[in-house]
């Protein structure tokens, strides 16, 4: 391609004053003298240097006239972006539009579907030359952004707890639920606080810290546990074998002593409470059988038990045949099961027991009255420096108000009452449910700054633990040896390795998969029941986890060759010789099955309560697997696509084509809908079908690029044929998650660093993860403008 004169004037005057001294005296001076030879060689370098550069802005100006102007122009203003107006000399004054450019470009989403586009090398030798001028400029012009102060979410809040004083708490029950923003709930920016969560931080804390310390005041409190319609035919998995139905959960006993348990069982009748039937009651705690109940027993049993967390379960001895009923227990109850059991207690307590809490809190113990109060410090100092994520020591202004606190309850009681006031003091501190970064003084407003150290360790751990950082990295920290980033990415290696990790998978992956969804779904058919929900969601738990522990390509989310499955997922998969309730790997024979494209947590999070949505589902591919969202619909258009609305169309792909026939919907439809389309052999709960209402199943689509789809392999194929552009959009998420805040356009080139540096690895899990760390997103921040970020 030739370029035009205006463009090669245009690059020749930018090319100059790249080089500055280029027109002035002295070179002119030195080109005429005798010398002037031995610089030759050099001066042909730069000048061909030069000539590339004019050729090269040539030519991407030739692309953009000839693809692209003809509808981003100022007369036109498509999208509002005028890219007959963009000067490509100067890509990084307009950084903010040409990252939208080339994500559009890498994701084949233009040019648009019937115009006239180039063939895929042209589009990526154009987006790659522009994604280098825009990291060059990132290079010069660094900006890591900021965000507002974060308060920790009740993920995070109950994790640290659960590391600070080994309490485990259900948060849901403490504290109300988190606000939301771009898909994750622990973005500082909606993270707000009122007075009412203010109140259930100091419940909260009074009623943690008397389970950490075993205050025998302690009265007794009644904790119901429900089935929630769990199946009651089945062996369920980790209850003991030989037993069908029940409940499987963890209860924290406050002290030794006495615990009455109440079952009640739901026969025939949904809701009738009895505890006959020709199956007999277990309990078990941490797996042990500790008592059978006949049909003949009382309702109550009162069990002595220790203090601490134990794990109970409650289940039928299986003598009964019921296989074949319909064993949807939350509808029809058709066999006896199960229904709830009531724990009430501490009854008749013995003392706080050893608990693993009171062994975390109790770091000394006080032989005589004058060893309590240095005692006292050492117990608080140590719970402080961990909670507050920072150095404390007992000459902290913090220390003093944790002993004034200690005194208080001390005169209340005992030594032991003073430790638990100071504590329910400390899970209120600021400190502790906020994490506070200072700005330093001597940097000015819109400065760059580096993290301390410390609070690099505090963003480390709540990145990959969703919670505070363990001895060992605070002591790292402060001897300020994460600037070192070997010793940085050895930390956060060790760190991916801990079993803590695993909230990358229960809160990361939960959210970015839909997962949390999959929790609250109804869909409206007989053939779900709560099993197959819960199934769903282990499945692609145990995936993505399988990704994390063997480190694997973040690829095989979408490729992997095999799956997790019990009996009731592999019977609703067609998958044969599947017997039990235990999760087991299988090798996946049924291609369109591979990847979470095939799970059935994602089609059901992506459907209709009664139906297929293949635009919810071709916009969840655009947004969280391309990293390209689809605008939302213009205001006033309908939406409805249930049956009825369209009387002439009977298939969803019917109605959307009739949907589609409104120019102000085909647009953005033309992008989604073949996603969708792709996918429609699966319904909406993620069973394979081959007709929708009577119609056989048109899984057949044209992507925007051309490319051609016939089903759910082909479309995973399709997105594989561009590896980059699904990585990087599943790192904006994970750098966004990290972060606590949104990702914005200057982040963009430190995104594909992260991902440049990972496909040396092949995309593995742990690059990514080790990539962010070392980024400067991650390191640095800005300090707070007027403009802010």
């Amino acid at each position: 391609m030739t370029p035009r004169r205006g463009d090669r004037t245009l690059a020749r005057g930018k090319a100059r004053s790249a080089y500055p001294g280029s027109n002035s005296p002295e070179v002119a001076r030195s080109a005429r003298s005798p010398r002037a030879n031995f610089h030759a060689p050099l001066r042909g370098a730069v000048i061909l240097v030069l000539l590339a550069a004019v050729s090269g802005f040539g030519q991407q100006r030739a692309f953009l006239d000839q693809y692209c102007v003809g509808c981003h122009n100022e007369k036109s203003k498509t999208a509002n972006l005028l890219l007959d107006r963009m000067d490509l000399t100067r890509v990084g004054d307009h950084a903010e539009q040409w990252e939208k450019v080339v994500r559009k470009l890498r994701t084949g989403l233009m040019p648009p579907a019937n115009a006239r586009r180039p063939d895929r090398a042209t589009i990526d030798a154009f987006a790659t030359a522009v994604e280098a001028e825009l990291d060059r400029f990132a290079a010069a012009n660094p900006n890591p952004g900021t965000r507002a102060l974060q308060r920790l979410n009740r993920t995070e809040y109950a994790n640290a707890v659960r590391d600070l004083l080994a309490v485990p708490i259900d948060a849901a029950t403490l504290l109300p639920p988190d606000d939301s923003s771009d898909g994750f709930d622990n973005i500082a920016d909606v993270l707000s606080v009122s007075p009412a969560l203010m109140q259930a931080y100091v419940s909260a804390a009074a009623k943690i810290s008397r389970m950490a310390v075993g205050d025998p005041a302690t009265s007794a409190s009644r904790t119901t546990y429900r089935s929630r319609g769990l199946s009651q035919a089945d062996h369920l998995d980790g209850q003991p074998f030989g037993t069908r139905g029940g409940l499987l959960f963890t209860h924290y006993f406050p002290l030794d002593g006495e615990y009455e348990f109440r079952v009640a069982r739901a026969g025939a009748g949904l809701g009738q409470v009895a505890v006959g039937g020709e199956d007999e009651v277990e309990i078990s705690i941490n797996g042990e059988r500790v008592r059978i109940l006949d049909r003949n027993a009382p309702r109550d049993v009162r069990l002595t038990l220790k203090a601490g967390p134990q794990t109970v379960g409650v289940a039928l001895v299986k003598k009964t045949n019921v296989r074949g009923v319909d064993d949807l227990f939350s509808v029809l109850a058709a066999s006896p099961g199960i229904q709830n059991v009531v724990i009430t207690g501490p009854l008749n307590a013995a003392g706080p027991g050893n608990t693993p809490s009171r062994r975390k809190v109790f770091v000394c113990t006080p032989g005589i009255p004058t060893e309590e109060v240095p005692c006292a410090k050492k117990i608080l100092t140590t719970l402080a420096t961990r909670a507050f994520r920072k150095n404390v020591s007992e000459s902290d202004v913090s220390m003093e108000t944790l002993m004034r606190f200690y005194e208080e309850g001390r005169k209340l009681g005992n030594f032991d009452s003073g430790i638990q006031r100071a504590i329910a003091r400390i899970l209120v501190d600021p400190q502790f449910i906020f994490r506070f970064e200072a700005e330093p003084a001597n940097v000015a407003a819109g400065g760059r700054y580096r993290l301390s150290d410390v609070e690099l360790a505090s963003r480390l751990s709540f990145f990959i633990w969703s919670s505070i950082p363990d001895d060992e990295l605070l002591d790292v920290a402060r001897q300020g040896k994460l600037k070192d980033p070997a010793v940085l990415e050895r930390q956060a290696r060790r760190m991916l390795a801990d079993p803590r990790a695993d909230t990358l998978v229960n809160n990361f992956a939960a959210q970015w998969l839909l997962l949390r969804d999959v929790r609250i779904a109804r869909p409206s058919t007989t053939e779900f029941d709560e099993n197959l929900r819960q199934s769903f969601q282990r499945e692609t738990e145990m995936l993505f986890a399988s990704i994390l522990r063997e480190d694997r390509s973040l690829l095989d989310l979408l490729k992997a060759d095999y799956t997790f499955v019990d009996e009731r997922l592999a019977r609703h998969y067609g998958i044969p010789n599947i017997r039990g309730s235990h999760f087991r790997r299988v090798t996946i024979e049924n291609d369109n099955r591979r990847g979470i494209l095939g799970h059935g947590s994602i089609l059901l999070a992506t459907s209709a309560a009664n139906r297929t949505s293949p635009v919810k589902r071709g916009k969840w591919i655009l947004e969280n697997l391309l990293g390209a969202p689809p605008p939302p619909p213009p205001p006033g258009v309908e939406t409805n696509l249930d049956e009825g609305t369209q009387a002439k169309a009977t298939s969803m792909r019917q109605r959307l084509e009739q949907h589609r026939a409104n120019s102000g919907c085909a647009a953005c439809h033309s992008i989604m809908d073949p996603l969708g389309f792709a996918l429609e052999n699966f319904d909406f709960i993620g069973k394979w079908r081959e007709v929708d209402a009577k119609t056989p199943i048109d899984a057949s689509a044209v992507m925007v690029d051309g490319t051609k789809l016939s089903g759910p392999a082909s479309l995973r194929e399709a997105l594989l044929s561009r590896p980059d552009a699904f990585v990087t959009a599943c790192t904006e998420k994970l750098l966004m998650y990290s972060l606590g805040r949104t990702i914005h356009y200057s982040d963009k080139p430190f995104v594909r660093s992260i991902v440049r540096e990972a496909a040396r690895d092949g995309y593995r899990l742990s690059s990514l993860v080790v990539g962010i760390v070392k980024s400067v997103p991650f390191q640095m921040k800005v300090r707070k403008s007027q403009e802010g970020n």
